[in-house]
């Protein structure tokens, strides 16, 4: 169980500022959260491959196929400055 002065210690740490009545109901919640997570460590899990993600995921990218790409002059159509080959910029620094 977190104490009073631990929370106030973790909040001054976090530079947060809380009232009397957010300590009480901050303690029993870190409490709580410490109360699971030790619950987990507990828990058989040899055996169990690691994974980045509780549930298998597939197909959530599109297959990188090569299509047709915009022209030159599509591309350039709406640029605010070209050179005829691509876009114009100011340079570093310029400010512009």
């Amino acid at each position: 169980m977190i104490d009073r002065s631990e929370v106030l210690h973790i909040a001054k740490l976090a530079r947060l500022s809380i009232s009397d009545e957010e300590v009480d109901v901050l303690a029993a919640e870190l409490s709580g959260i410490l109360d699971h997570v030790e619950m987990i460590s507990k828990l058989d899990l040899a055996g169990v491959e690691p994974s980045a993600h509780s549930v298998a995921q597939t197909g959530w990218l599109r297959p990188d196929v090569p299509h047709e790409s915009l022209s030159r002059e599509k591309a350039l159509d709406q640029a605010p400055a070209t050179n005829g080959e691509g876009f114009e910029v100011p340079p570093p620094g310029s400010g512009s």
